[in-house]
């Protein structure tokens, strides 16, 4: 759990923090939730796993980089009153060519569903999301729900893309550029 701290100044006594993802390898995890507008503001490497927390409406906080400090990433974690997202990385999975983490949506072992992301054009952000390779479960138009899709990260978790404020089912592509 990310501690908020007193200086952010959060009058809820709940809001939501963080969701935790378990990724294969973070050089094809991260660059996908980065090219989604997220940014790393937060490595920690603890030996046999690593963390990378990574955020939405980030401005005024330094990205994570080798040269910030980890005390300082995790002060400005604190005081982020936005939701992160924690990918966690076992090192070693990424050079095993057959090493899948169970994604909560395979057949018989359904649980965990997805993530999402609200976008103001779904159609020219799944056209960007197309550019990374790694495909949809259901395209903007596809099944009887048009204007929303889900698209598959690096280890085939569901992302969901949704129209900001909300989906009208009668949403159609527009050819305007």
């Amino acid at each position: 759990i990310v501690p908020r701290s007193k200086k952010a100044n959060i009058a809820n006594y709940f809001n939501f923090s963080q969701t935790m993802l378990r990724i294969k390898d973070p050089k094809k995890t991260i660059p996908f939730y980065e090219a989604l507008g997220m940014t790393v503001i937060r490595k920690k490497n603890y030996g046999s796993f690593s963390n990378y927390f990574l955020a939405s409406n980030t401005e005024g906080l330094p990205a994570a980089d080798d040269s910030l400090p980890d005390d300082e990433a995790k002060a400005n974690m604190a005081s982020m009153f936005g939701p992160v997202l924690e990918l966690t990385h076992n090192h070693g999975t990424e050079d095993k060519p057959d090493f899948k983490h169970f994604n909560g949506n395979e057949e018989g072992k359904q649980g965990f569903g997805h993530i999402g992301f609200l976008v103001d054009d779904v159609y020219k952000a799944c056209d960007s999301i197309r550019d990374l390779g790694y495909g949809f479960k259901k395209e903007p138009d596809g099944g009887s729900m048009k204007g929303l899709a889900f698209a598959y990260d690096p280890d085939g978790y569901a992302v969901e893309i949704i129209k900001r404020g909300g989906v009208d089912f009668g949403d159609a592509k527009s050819d305007e550029k």
